[in-house]
């Protein structure tokens, strides 16, 4: 491989991708980060089995309580920081710079790309949330965003806003930048596919040694946690809707058949390879996605429109007092969603990050972070809109279970309930279970793609069996968690993700910031050589 600038490259350090792997049982993979988490994880689940789970929890949530609540600040500026990052970057010479180098080409379609990275980042919380969450903003389930009066115009349009603010252009700044900071450091310096190499122009050949095996090492478990959680709390609601629609039981066995549902899938998706797997599931939910989306709002078009408009009004007129933190008197609801939702976002951003950049060779950096940006956050606007709007005019107008409840009596349910109030409510019911469940599948697919990788030294082609092997850890923790604890349990596990995501908020700032030192190598010697020519 060429490299424009052969600083902070593979080529300027003596270090080998793979030199610490071991080969054991026909797999591939990095002694120690390896040996250390998965040792790590079976303590913590040994740990959960000691203690009661709701005692757990109760501890857990108390430090994530404390870290929330002390440490708001850092996670809000995190996110305002890493907004700032990829605005002026995209808007810098350092936006033509082609990740792969100045002649590669793409892998896949913008299509297809957006795809993937879509049902990788967020699209099963969108069908958890997009309901849930302009509905309980709206009510004052657990607070209003400013502290605005509850059931009021006002009321409508910030939680609309807000929604909107939550999984728009600061959550997708905090992915892009972590995906693209390690897409350039692989493509266009040769270095491993994993979170240490982002910090080689800080560390030098640190990052090789204890230093980089503790980052990846907290990587590695706060993906794998994030994972289980998320299939643990989607196996839930999976199985909420199920029973909502056809009459089971919601019971624990039927959450776990939901869990080995999803790994069974996701292991043949593994199999098929990314064109066959998560790329195919991926176009396919989107498909689904959006035909979903448009039978709504044809049949609420006047209220989808202006919920459309009245969301967008709302993100824009509020998007800078949303984004602070001081004199705030809104404490409770800031800290229960906004800065819980960007130490979420902080916290999957390594499994987004390394996915992303797994998939985006040949874009140019401004490319790359337009379309993170603007796409996604055009996506999630109209679905927070169209879905949180029509749940709203429910209420208003006492139509179905939230129109009688005035509000949220059962999170999970939430958008089940706002679909019954339609005529072919089971039907649409059916189509939320689905794609509630193929997006874990492709969630589970690219989580244990990503979590291979880093516990292999970074290295890209590895053999099948090791990428089932954390597929089905990622769906035995999960498992073993509802099954020991039900959901307090899975939340105990939610709670340790967060508290992970205050260290890991600083590293994704030096990671931007040695992004932009890595980037500056290609930008600066052809201004030198041009000084030299005259």
């Amino acid at each position: 491989m060429k490299f424009k600038s052969k600083k902070y490259s593979i080529e300027s350090t003596d270090y080998q991708v793979g030199q610490d792997n071991i080969f054991k049982w026909g797999m591939d993979v990095h002694n120690t980060v390896f040996s250390v988490s998965v040792g790590l994880s079976i303590l913590f689940i040994m740990a959960l089995l000691v203690f009661s789970p709701a005692d757990a929890k109760a501890a857990i949530d108390s430090v994530k309580g404390a870290a929330l609540s002390h440490f708001d600040f850092v996670f809000m500026w995190t996110a305002n920081i890493m907004l700032i990052f990829a605005i002026g970057i995209a808007f810098s010479p350092l936006g033509k710079i082609r990740l792969g180098g100045d002649n590669a080409t793409t892998d896949y379609s913008t299509i297809s790309w957006v795809s993937m990275l879509f049902a990788a980042g967020m699209g099963i919380g969108l069908i958890f949330w997009g309901v849930a969450e302009p509905t309980a903003f709206y009510t004052d389930w657990f607070g209003t965003p400013l502290d605005v009066a509850p059931f009021t115009p006002e009321a409508r349009e910030l939680a609309l806003g807000a929604s909107v603010f939550h999984w728009g252009f600061h959550a997708w700044a905090i992915y892009g930048m972590t995906a693209l900071s390690l897409a350039y450091f692989v493509y266009n310096k040769g270095l491993p596919l994993s979170m240490r190499s982002v910090f080689y122009p800080i560390l030098g050949d640190k990052v090789w040694g204890k230093t980089g095996d503790v980052i990846d090492i907290m990587a590695v478990l706060v993906i794998l946690f994030g994972l289980a959680t998320s299939l643990g709390l989607g196996g839930s609601q999976a199985a909420s809707g199920i029973s909502h629609v056809f009459g089971f039981e919601n019971s624990i066995y039927l959450q776990l058949t939901i869990i080995l549902v999803i790994m069974g899938l996701a292991i043949l998706s593994v199999v098929r390879g990314m064109d066959g797997g998560v790329k195919l599931l991926s176009n396919i939910n989107m498909i689904i996605a959006f035909v979903f989306l448009g039978f709504i709002s044809i049949l609420n078009f006047t209220t989808v429109l202006d919920s459309l408009v009245t969301g967008v009004v709302g993100y824009v007129k509020n998007i800078i007092p949303l984004s602070q933190n001081s004199g705030r008197e809104d404490t409770t609801w800031l800290h229960g969603w906004t800065v819980f939702y960007w130490a979420w976002w902080i916290a999957y951003a390594p499994f987004f990050g390394m996915f992303v950049a797994r998939i985006s060779r040949g874009r140019t950096v401004r490319e790359f972070l337009a379309c993170v940006l603007i796409i996604p956050t055009l996506v999630t606007t109209a679905w927070m809109s169209f879905f949180g709007g029509i749940a709203i005019q429910q209420i208003i107008d006492k139509v179905g279970q939230l129109g009688t409840e005035q509000g949220i009596t059962d999170v999970s349910l939430t958008l089940f309930y706002m679909l019954d109030a339609y005529p072919m409510g089971d039907i649409l019911s059916i189509i939320a279970v689905i794609l509630i469940i193929v997006f874990f599948v492709t969630t589970l697919d690219s989580g244990s793609i990503v979590v291979d990788s880093m516990t292999a030294g970074g290295k890209l082609e590895l053999p099948m069996k090791q990428k089932i092997v954390w597929a089905v850890i990622s769906a035995v923790i999960a498992m073993v968690m509802l099954w020991i604890g039900g959901t307090d349990s899975i939340k105990a596990l939610q709670s340790v993700t967060i508290i992970a995501a205050l260290p890991f908020a600083i590293i994704l700032i030096l990671a931007c910031i040695s992004l932009v030192v890595g980037m500056f190598t290609e930008v600066k010697k052809p201004q030198l050589n041009r000084k030299q020519s005259t």
